[in-house]
């Protein structure tokens, strides 16, 4: 896949994909162009996998191609260069424009953040992007410019699209950012949403499924009344449950010391009684 890009390097190469390009002063332009003698939709170069094809759709101002005037279409190559109003554009290979990588000693981590990953990534279910998958950091900017955290080439795609943001709960939130042509959640256009594993997000034409973590809610346990003893009372009530009742011995009573006198007196008492009445019957018969 190639790129255009201004050929003084002024603004980042841009991905030529698939249907087209536009090229103008508008500024819904892919490229766009800011001089008086460029119209708002002057160019389009036309995509249809590695095939381009440049069109010019304002004849009467000239466009050049590699230095030579064009009309009507034209097949576009790597390294061919577009003269627009005196501005100058560049078809490029990015294969080709890499620079050498020289390897450099990288410091060690002194903080176990910068380590840690989220847990969350997106995983393209475009062909165009071969479904790649993109981890995601606590916060992360969609977009088509360069300096997006996460860069999509999409010609109706915004240059800052969205923006995805993970809590230190690690719950993952979608926010639009203004984007021109949506940003949907499961086929719903959305404004700001939560977002959950199995998830689908859409910017424009461009499809994602969410990979995460499952959810994992605390809950909460409330104790009614009448739900029952804790722990601990049960414990409690076994423990009094076995416990033996005891009834504590009946102590005897130690013996009057009057009662053995009044015993003896009234024994005495009949005693004479019984002489009284003998002695009485005696004399009577005498």
């Amino acid at each position: 896949m190639l790129k255009i890009r201004f050929k003084n390097k002024k603004d980042s190469a841009v991905w030529l994909v698939e249907p087209k390009v536009t090229i103008g002063r508008a500024r819904d332009n892919l490229v766009v162009v800011n001089a008086p003698e460029v119209a708002d939709y002057h160019l389009e170069i036309l995509v249809q996998r590695d095939d381009l094809n440049l069109v010019n759709l304002v004849p009467e101002v000239p466009v050049n191609v590699n230095g030579e005037p064009m009309t009507g279409r034209r097949a576009l190559f790597a390294g061919d260069t577009l003269t627009l109003a005196g501005i100058a554009l560049e078809i490029i290979d990015p294969k080709d424009d890499l620079p050498t990588k020289t390897p450099v000693k990288r410091p060690a981590q002194t903080s176990a953040r910068n380590s840690r990953t989220t847990g969350w990534a997106l995983k393209a279910n475009h062909s165009v992007l071969k479904n790649k998958v993109y981890p995601l950091k606590s916060r992360n900017v969609i977009g088509r410019s360069s300096d997006c955290d996460i860069c999509l080439a999409a010609a109706h795609l915004s240059r800052r699209h969205a923006e995805l943001t993970v809590t230190e709960d690690g719950v993952l939130y979608i926010k639009d950012l203004g984007s021109a042509n949506g940003t949907y959640l499961n086929g719903k256009r959305i404004a700001e949403a939560r977002i959950k594993r199995g998830d689908e997000l859409r910017f424009d034409t461009l499809s994602f499924g969410v990979i995460g973590p499952a959810d994992d809610l605390a809950k909460t346990f409330v104790r009614t009344a009448g739900a029952g003893p804790s722990g601990g009372a049960r414990k409690r009530a076994n423990e009094d449950r076995h416990l033996k009742t005891y009834t504590p011995p009946v102590q005897p009573q130690a013996p009057s010391s009057q009662g053995p006198r009044y015993a003896t007196g009234g024994l005495i008492v009949l005693v004479l009684l019984a002489v009284v009445v003998v002695g009485a019957l005696v004399l009577t018969r005498g």
